[in-house]
């Protein structure tokens, strides 16, 4: 592997050297990936999917030669372009203001406002703190399949990838995200450790959070 360089085209990921980059050896999106309602999609090709690991391995639709030269980021087309329509606010009288503080304390109150946990209103009844986040569920090993110990596998762990054979396999053999893909207003990140990236690439460089055995089953 010494000497060899990783494509930095989208969709590819291949290890290869200048002696062997011939014309459309690489198999890649030209175009960014795009996230709306759940949804995954590639602006280039328009290839869709709901889940998360369908859509990183849907084969890319332009060729060329490998690069190192990171693709621009160009704006994303969104899903549904429609324009917002405008709506005109209503002023607030001082009576409006007046009568709406005094039903919920919380409106004049900058701590509450700003969106803190108030130890003064939270006790108030009718306001409620804000719930805190439950704790992740602990991930579960994905199971041990019996397969020929000398048959080269692909692990299917998310952020793996690895090529291995099983009688190389064990618990700290793997390094992976045990939760999943979390994409939410703009940012991308993992449900396992809480970490997130706006841009795409640097969240596929989020570094794996568990360790354990490499899995050729793919885990939900």
């Amino acid at each position: 592997m010494e000497g060899k360089m990783l494509c930095q085209r989208t969709g590819c990921s291949v290890k290869y050297t200048e002696d062997s980059n011939p014309p459309n050896c690489c198999v890649f999106h030209p175009g960014a990936p795009v996230f709306h309602d759940g949804l995954k999609e590639w602006s280039c090709c328009k290839a869709k999917s709901h889940d998360f690991g369908e859509f990183m391995d849907m084969k890319g639709c332009a060729t060329g030669m490998h690069s190192q030269e990171k693709p621009q980021k160009p704006p994303a087309p969104s899903p549904n372009p429609q324009a917002p329509i405008p709506v005109a606010a209503k002023p607030l009288t001082s009576a409006d203001t007046t009568a709406a503080a005094s039903a919920d304390p919380k409106l004049t109150c900058i701590r509450c406002k700003q969106g803190f946990f108030c130890s003064d209103h939270a006790a108030i009844p009718g306001v409620k703190a804000a719930p805190s986040a439950p704790a992740p569920p602990k991930p579960t090993p994905p199971p041990v399949q019996e397969v020929d110990p000398n048959v080269e596998q692909l692990c299917k762990n998310k952020a793996c990838g690895t090529r291995f054979k099983e009688k190389d396999n064990h618990d700290k053999a793997c390094t992976y995200h045990a939760g999943p893909p979390i994409f939410h207003d703009r940012k991308k990140g993992w449900g396992c450790c809480d970490k997130h990236a706006h841009d795409f690439d640097d969240f596929l460089k989020i570094p794996p959070c568990t360790q354990g055995r490499h899995n050729p089953i793919e885990t939900q």
